[in-house]
């Protein structure tokens, strides 16, 4: 239940921004500046984003770097209705409440991830630093006609840099608490009239946000590095090509795991290793939020490469067509505790994920006087290794203490928790969609989609407490068909309405070295009507979104009564909700830009074992979906004024997340309280060449939960979970040449 309190803060904010945009309306019609034009690529056509018939966010390069957006869990202070966390070192993404709720390797998200139109399929490779960006593009709501197989959520898609076609560059160095340092730095240097490269590189380096007790070592550090290499090929003439090279490093101790105490379903009021080894936790040496007190340091070992071939035919002003070739690789390994102790009662949790993949997609645009077609086909297949591996250390001092040190223990302290395996994907689809202009005002667009996914796993589960030893051999495909209508109405120039129907789908899953059979795939129909507009002189541009979904076999991972990591399709859910978004420029320097989202997430069908009831099959009917706040909000003010031969810029947001919970059973043992976070910045540019900024994020240092776990029945069902950083700050000496 909301508490007294948790209600005045959302009514106070609601209360605010509704008061905020009336004022908005009126102060921003007698200004003189107008807001820039967005463009959205996303939509594998170029267009305004007023202009798109759907749900969009775009940030620009400026809110990327420090102090701003530097991972993919910074975007949701920006994003209506975004939802942003990490598990097991990999990004759990959700839009609208719908996301990535596995915790298999194998599993994927419902949000398609892509870096200049390629997907990045692997949820571990999206938690990469993000730079040299010119913009990051987000697509709310299904989009199962242009994406197809994991886009039942939305979209984000990063739109890296281009070479310039003179020399020049950047260099931006940040210090800043926890021992901050960064360097980012790009070049462009021509080669000749039609070829031109840039050179970019990302390099980060950070001291803990805590500290493992157990042997002063930092934990949630970062030490990682990126490098991209883009070759951009132009003669003037119908062919143009762009080649990208993309390497990323990080051997650090993050993705640790934080015990957050006993959940509901645990027997004891710590953890077994306490009683049993004479463990201590972190809240019994006196750490805080942050720390861990663990035998178990924190390990994350990972390295990628990620090659973008795009190249275009103009065959005619009217017709293109555009080639993306894309190959990567990830090796990642993670080590966590499971028992959150300093001794090891079988705690050590090793992760291990390999993964190649190579995707190609051919699309054709054609632009007609009232027609307008975007059509392709694409394949994409990927060879996934995956292993869960927990060694079983010290077993018999829980289930057969006696037996210690002889050829019995032993033999129980010599066993492993282990899941892995092969999992060979390959997937195609083939697209269209038409945009039919009835007239200056009306349009229709219509789109058909076919999917088609196999998947493959051969490996082996291996849980020696429970003596099973059994092999995880299957094949299973999937095909489906998802169309999109829309009908949209240009009011004006200033105006315009549009009502969609869309569906979507989500690949069925194998995971590697999993008993569950291969899961069915999510689909979803979904509803949505929106109208985006702006005033006379484009000093105010606003949108509104409502939207309805109905959602079926939803794919969801827990841990059973056996300790055994399950998925199982979730039967139904309905989410509905509404979204509003305004910018304005007020004129004298000032601007401004806000939301205010409402969202219901609820399963209409579903029943699962409870382990707060000894597993007892419960009905969750009702019950909110994880990661799915009822309201957000956000609103940030900027100035920006001439100030000692230079420009000054000074801007300040504040943020506004409603409680959620982590699992289906809607318990408060996997649950975040409703939260504020506020962000600053203070940025100073000389003669378009030299620039300070200080900047600072999470200035109240609130104590925030971004995922929480119930742990195993092994581990009397601990909670372990991610946190989102505390407060930071810090300052970025710019140089453009």
């Amino acid at each position: 239940m909301q508490t007294m309190q948790t209600m005045q803060v959302k009514k106070g904010i609601v209360t605010g921004l509704s008061l905020s945009m009336m004022a908005l309306s009126v102060a921003a019609v007698a200004q003189d500046s107008m807001l820039e034009e967005v463009v959205v690529t996303a939509s594998k056509r170029s267009l305004a984003l007023e202009d798109l018939a759907g749900a969009a966010s775009v940030l620009g390069a400026d809110k990327i770097g420090p102090g701003g957006i530097q991972e993919i869990r910074d975007m949701q202070v920006d994003v209506p209705n975004l939802s942003l966390g990490d598990q097991f070192g990999f990004a759990r993404v959700f839009i609208r409440g719908v996301g990535m709720t596995s915790i298999d390797i194998g599993g994927e998200g419902a949000v398609a991830f892509l870096q200049d139109g390629a997907i990045v399929p692997r949820p571990a490779a999206q938690l990469m630093g993000m730079f040299d960006l010119a913009q990051v593009e987000v697509l709310r709501g299904p989009q199962g006609t242009l994406y197809g197989r994991g886009a039942t959520a939305g979209a984000i898609n990063m739109v890296t840099q281009k070479p310039g076609d003179e020399l020049g560059g950047y260099v931006n160095v940040t210090v800043g608490n926890y021992g901050l340092t960064q360097l980012q730095a790009a070049v462009d240097i021509p080669l000749s009239d039609s070829l031109a490269v840039r050179l970019a590189t990302s390099i980060d380096n950070r001291d803990g946000y805590g500290e493992n007790k157990f042997n002063g070592q930092d934990i949630n550090d970062r030490d990682a590095q990126a490098f991209r290499a883009t070759f951009a090929y132009d003669a003037g003439g119908s062919f143009t090509a762009q080649l990208s090279a993309q390497t990323y490093q990080e051997d650090d101790q993050n993705y640790a795991f934080n015990y957050l105490g006993p959940s509901q379903g645990t027997t004891l009021p710590v953890p077994l290793a306490v009683p049993i080894l004479g463990g201590q936790t972190v809240g019994m040496v006196g750490g805080g939020f942050q720390d861990i007190n663990s035998d178990q340091q924190a390990i994350n070992d990972r390295d990628g490469t990620l090659i973008n071939l795009i190249m275009n035919y103009e065959f005619n002003d009217s017709m293109s067509l555009k080639s993306i070739t894309s190959s990567q690789s990830l090796d990642r390994f993670l080590r966590d505790d499971l028992d959150s102790t300093d001794v090891n009662l079988f705690g050590q949790n090793n992760y291990t994920e390999e993964s190649d993949s190579l995707s190609q997609e051919f699309i054709l645009n054609y632009s007609g006087s009232n027609l307008d077609v975007v059509a392709g086909v694409m394949y994409f297949e990927e060879d996934l290794f995956g292993e869960v591996r927990v060694p079983l250390t010290n077993l018999c001092s829980l289930l057969a203490p006696a037996a210690c040190g002889t050829p019995t223990g032993d033999f129980l302290n010599s066993g492993n928790y282990l899941q892995d395996g092969d999992i060979d994907i390959e997937a195609w689809g083939a697209y269209a969609e038409a945009t039919y202009a009835f007239s200056d005002q009306w349009r229709l667009i219509a789109g058909l989609r076919y999917n088609y996914e196999e998947r493959t796993g051969t490996g082996s589960f291996i849980f020696d407490a429970i003596a099973l030893d059994v092999p995880t051999n299957q094949t299973e495909s999937w095909n489906d068909v998802t169309p999109r209508i829309t009908l949209q109405y240009q009011a004006s120039d200033n105006l315009m309405m549009y009502a969609t129907y869309t569906e979507a789908f989500k690949s069925g899953v194998i995971n590697t070295g999993s008993v569950s059979p291969p899961l069915d795939p999510e689909t979803v129909d979904a509803f949505e009507l929106g109208i985006k507009g702006s005033n006379a002189d484009s000093t105010l541009r606003y949108s509104l979104a409502g939207f309805f979904y109905d959602y079926q076999d939803l794919q969801i991972s827990f841990v059973d009564a056996t300790s055994t990591v399950t998925t199982v399709n979730a039967a139904e859910a309905e989410n509905y909700g509404i979204e509003l978004e305004l910018d304005a420029d007020l004129g004298n320097g000032f601007a401004i830009d806000m939301y205010l989202t409402y969202l219901s997430a609820e399963y209409q069908e579903f029943f699962n074992g409870d382990y707060a009831n000894g597993f007892a099959i419960a009905d969750l009917s009702g019950n909110t979906l994880p990661n799915a706040p009822e309201t957000t909000a956000k609103l940030g003010v900027t100035w920006t004024g001439e100030a000692a031969g230079g420009v000054l810029r000074v801007r300040g947001e504040a943020y506004y997340q409603d409680d959620v919970y982590f699992t289906e059973w809607n318990r408060t043992d996997a649950f975040q309280a409703a939260y504020e976070q506020y962000n600053a910045s203070i940025e100073y540019v000389y003669q378009d060449k030299w620039s300070l900024t200080l900047w600072g994020r999470n200035l109240s240092d609130e104590d925030v939960i971004s995922n929480n776990i119930i742990t195993a029945p092994l581990y009397d069902s601990l909670r372990v979970g991610s946190l989102l950083p505390p407060r930071t700050f810090g300052a970025t000496v710019g140089l453009q040449f």
